[in-house]
């Protein structure tokens, strides 16, 4: 069975959400390995190499403002992005508590597997896009797959303070990747 929700950019593709009924908790996990990026498919490495290369080449910015930018892309990567999926499934869905690190039956595990940063250009900004799948699984036995959900170039927007950086518009739509996965959940625990 597939159910599309999020206009066909996330759809249950296997297995139910209805296994959370009862929960208090979940687990949240965001797995950011092997990500490609950019409609090219180039590797975080080149992309990383790209970026420093336009950071650099810029006479506005230069090292200090490479390392400031190098060193949040990797807080983002290592930990706010979970944060920004916690929050979004948090915001739609208050009868369970969805945070990373919680000692829960079940996990939410989000595997990145390609991203658009999207841009920003003053008064104008394309979101970002991300794809992958979200797996709810057995936290002890994660083998065990009770749904799987995929993300198919997922963009929808929601603002926060660091949208002009391209993690900031990375760390938007991680969170509201959460807000329709949160509403899903929602949905088919009534």
């Amino acid at each position: 069975m597939t159910t599309a929700f999020g206009q066909e950019k996330m759809k249950l593709v296997a297995g139910s959400l209805g296994v959370l009924k009862d929960q208090t908790e979940v687990n949240v996990e965001v797995k950011f390995e092997n990500v490609l990026f950019m409609k090219e498919n180039i590797t975080e490495t080149q992309y990383l190499e790209n970026r420093k290369k336009q950071v650099l080449d810029n006479p506005k910015r230069g090292e200090e403002a490479w390392k400031q930018w190098i060193g949040e892309w990797e807080k983002y990567k290592k930990e706010y992005y979970v944060d920004y999926f916690a929050k979004g499934l948090n915001k739609t869905y208050k009868n369970i508590s969805f945070k990373k690190d919680a000692a829960a039956k079940y996990t939410l595990r989000l595997e990145t597997n390609w991203i658009f940063p999207g841009w920003h250009a003053g008064i104008t900004a394309m979101t970002a896009e991300i794809s992958g799948k979200i797996k709810l699984v057995e936290t002890d036995n994660p083998s065990v797959v009770l749904a799987e959900v995929e993300l198919n170039k997922f963009d929808k927007f929601v603002q926060n303070k660091e949208f002009v950086m391209e993690y900031g518009r990375i760390a938007s739509a991680y969170d509201s990747a959460g807000r329709y996965l949160g509403r899903e959940i929602k949905k088919s625990l009534k």
